[in-house]
């Protein structure tokens, strides 16, 4: 049997819900847990978000606020088509979207003033205003997803009130999202891996062997009465955060809901098809699935491969062509989002389930061509010249659908190159207010309590999107 040493410093979350979602086969590790035994009670179906997040910021122009009028060395080569809603124009590139326009609203003139990917992300998930991207900086605010979480309290679950697929915690290995001072109690439950894959699965998840089941129960249950009875108090307060953690980890094992909503292969080929049978399309389907089964708080992140040669959105000309880049994964990006949009409300989930498609910023207007990194998908040779956009944190566009959400208007407009707002400017504070109203939390008045048990609200700025949310 494997000996623990004192503990000294805490492990991750991340290597104990590994450990654990690989059978708890030790009992040493069990000695860090005061793993709860009791039958879990089925969750409330209450509102719910699903963020799809576009890792490096992508392309307003390009995508949802097309400029055709706009002069060469800014204007793409994709033509604007015509939506199913009267007025409403996007680009060429979007067809599926393109038909379903009276689903969902398009912000056109979120803006900021963060430029960089660290702190334009973190701008944009928790409202953090410090403008300096220094990549050794943790966020400064907890994110939206663990405020949410940690609000809606710590009720016993089958399954995780916040899940990522292809969670949404970092760009490049820096930290963009997280607790902070909330503790890692509320932090995300992370489900990684290409889920299009054969072979995806949770490991364990689900134990359905009855022997084994029994097994795991009676030891977590032994090891349970043992800690009790030992009642070291200054332990079991070091290991609490990591308790919650391997008991929701212990509860997946042995779920059996959490078997069925994580298991893909139970949905029909033809279903799965619709999504697309690509990894954005398959996170799209395990994100509504999750939604089905009760968790309330979804991101899932496009990148990847699909995303071209750097696998992200950051479409410099160093990086991608961006024109090529676009070209590539759009298909993918429109597939899985527009079916995500129509199945949400064809199961009539629409009103309770808001989804939110967004990245840090935009791109800038003006193309800006430089000689490529390196060759591969989307990219040229080393050294061939070909267009890029950079940062452009002064405009861009966010995707809202369902959610109970006003449907088929366009909020915000930007100037004929795509530069600035020239209507209603809206800040991510007050996108993170419109989430946050949807969710039921007033975000002028909720609070919650850093360590020392001082109140802090849960938005220091912003007010939610007016004209958006209907009225109950």
């Amino acid at each position: 049997m494997k000996i623990l040493r004192p503990i000294q410093s805490q492990p991750s979350r991340r290597e104990l819900l590994s450990i654990g979602l690989g059978g708890f086969t030790c009992l040493g590790l069990a000695d860090l847990l005061q793993l709860r035994t009791e039958a879990a009670t089925s969750p409330q179906q209450r509102t719910a978000v699903i963020l799809v997040w576009l890792r490096g910021g992508a392309s307003h122009v390009d995508t949802f606020d097309p400029k055709p009028l706009a002069p060469d060395g800014f204007r793409g080569p994709f033509r604007p088509i015509a939506t199913d809603v009267v007025g409403i124009k996007v680009t060429e590139l979007l067809p599926r979207l393109a038909k379903m326009a009276s689903r969902y609203s398009l912000l056109r003139s979120i803006a900021h003033s963060s430029g960089g990917h660290f702190n334009g992300s973190r701008r944009m998930l928790s409202g953090d205003l410090d403008p300096p991207d220094v990549a050794s900086r943790m966020p400064r605010a907890p994110d939206w997803m663990t405020v949410a979480n940690a609000l809606r309290g710590r009720e016993r679950r089958q399954l995780p009130r916040y899940v990522g697929v292809n969670p949404v915690e970092k760009y490049d290995g820096i930290a963009i999202a997280g607790p902070n001072y909330l503790g890692t109690t509320f932090s995300v439950f992370p489900v990684e891996g290409d889920p299009s894959r054969p072979d995806f699965a949770l490991l364990d998840m689900g134990v359905d062997n009855h022997e084994k089941r029994t097994r795991i129960q009676g030891r977590a249950e032994l090891r349970s009465a043992l800690d009790q009875m030992r009642g070291d108090l200054e332990v079991a307060a070091a290991v609490k955060p990591h308790d919650h953690f391997m008991s929701q980890a212990f509860d997946l094992m042995l779920s059996p809901q959490a078997r069925v909503a994580f298991d893909l292969t139970r949905e029909p080929l033809a279903i799965r098809e619709r999504y697309g049978m690509h990894q954005w399309g398959q996170q799209c389907l395990l994100a509504r699935r999750l939604v089905e089964a009760g968790v309330e708080i979804i991101t899932t992140q496009f990148d990847g491969p699909l995303c071209g040669r750097v696998k992200n959105w950051d479409d410099h000309a160093v990086n991608h062509h961006v024109f090529d880049a676009l070209q590539f994964r759009m298909p993918y990006f429109d597939q899985a989002v527009s079916t995500l949009i129509n199945d949400l409300h064809d199961r009539g989930l629409d009103r309770r389930v808001l989804v939110v498609v967004a990245g840090e910023f935009g791109r800038s207007p003006q193309i800006n061509p430089n000689a490529s990194s390196g060759g591969g998908v989307a990219s040229g040779a080393t050294g061939t010249k070909q267009p890029g956009r950079d940062h452009w944190p002064q405009a861009g566009s966010v995707l809202l659908a369902g959610g109970g959400i006003q449907t088929g208007q366009v909020i915000g407009a930007t100037d004929r190159r795509g530069e600035a707002p020239t209507d209603r400017r809206v800040g991510p504070e007050d996108l993170l207010a419109t989430i946050y109203q949807h969710l039921g939390f007033n975000p002028r008045s909720a609070t919650l309590h850093d360590a020392t048990g001082r109140p802090l609200p849960i938005l220091e700025h912003g007010s939610p999107i007016a004209g958006l949310l209907r009225q109950s």
